[in-house]
């Protein structure tokens, strides 16, 4: 028998899905228009503010369900964790605007031998497949998927630290390479992270524990 409060939880679920999917649109876009050196800010922007209103009402939706039926602890834990969600997906489209500010602004890959290129497009390969695991998780409610993001969230920071590593080593003179590589380097980090804790999510409405998938 389904409960009143079941039916705020189909809607909470139901606009974080729509949020994955315009996360990863949007990231999508800003890593290929670095890549490409095409500018696509103005559409980054317009869907980054999109995510930001859609986690402002994950989080009204949050609180009126815990005013309105007091949820007993698992349909809190639900509760609490998409709106943590729904801040993750907020962050995704940050970075998308700091990746296609730096585009603009920079336009440092331009510059970069082929070997950055090649390796920035490795690593963003890397962390969209991530942010794909991450959406299909919360789609599903698959705790046994969410938990594969581990491997793939280590070859990431391997990446960024090695990167940091060759570009100190290899004494790199061209400036707008080296700032533009070393921030998106960072920036691809950062969602990988925040993809993880999205998979950490999964796992604690699905069991009620705390973990690192790192």
């Amino acid at each position: 028998m389904s409960r009143i409060i079941d039916r705020g939880l189909e809607e909470q679920s139901v606009l974080l899905t729509r949020m994955a999917e315009l996360t990863y649109e949007t990231l999508a876009l800003s890593i290929q228009g670095y890549l490409k050196g095409k500018s696509v800010a103005p559409e980054v922007k317009e869907m980054s503010a999109m995510l930001v209103a859609m986690a402002d009402r994950v989080e009204d939706k949050t609180f009126e369900l815990i005013a309105r039926f007091q949820p007993v602890a698992s349909d809190l834990r639900t509760i609490k964790s998409y709106m943590k969600i729904g801040n993750d997906f907020a962050r995704y489209g940050r970075y998308s605007l700091d990746i296609s500010y730096i585009s603009d602004q920079v336009n440092g890959l331009k510059e970069c031998e082929t070997w950055v290129k090649v390796y920035i497009q490795e690593m963003s390969e890397k962390v969209l497949y991530m942010v794909r695991i991450s959406i299909d998780s919360l789609r599903r409610h698959d705790m046994t998927l969410a938990k594969t993001i581990t491997q793939t969230e280590q070859e990431v920071d391997k990446m960024y630290l090695d990167y940091l590593d060759k570009l100190i080593k290899e004494d790199q003179t061209n400036s707008k390479c080296v700032l533009s590589s070393a921030l998106m380097t960072r920036y691809l980090e950062r969602i990988a992270d925040h993809a993880t804790y999205v998979c950490e999510s999964i796992v604690y409405i699905a069991t009620g524990e705390k973990i690192t998938l790192t």
